[in-house]
């Protein structure tokens, strides 16, 4: 795999991860204007986007964790 291609997925993954957090975000604020429980919608929106960064970074870095640990036992 060439470089520039390495570094182009790892600022996807960057942008997946900002998506994500904010998309909770900003569902958490939407969700809290409309039944007035502000921050609970707010802090449960951006804790699920943290966690479903955090899952999709492991999933999309696995190929490449998996391919140098291959490399370094073969």
């Amino acid at each position: 795999m060439r470089l520039w291609q390495v570094a182009l997925g790892l600022i996807g993954v960057g942008w997946y991860v900002a998506g994500a957090i904010l998309l909770g975000v900003f569902a958490g604020l939407w969700l809290d204007d409309k039944f007035n429980t502000k921050p609970f919608f707010v802090v449960a929106g951006l804790i699920l986007g943290i966690i479903v960064a955090g899952y999709s970074v492991y999933k999309m870095l696995l190929p490449f964790i998996t391919t140098k640990e291959n490399k370094e036992d073969g």
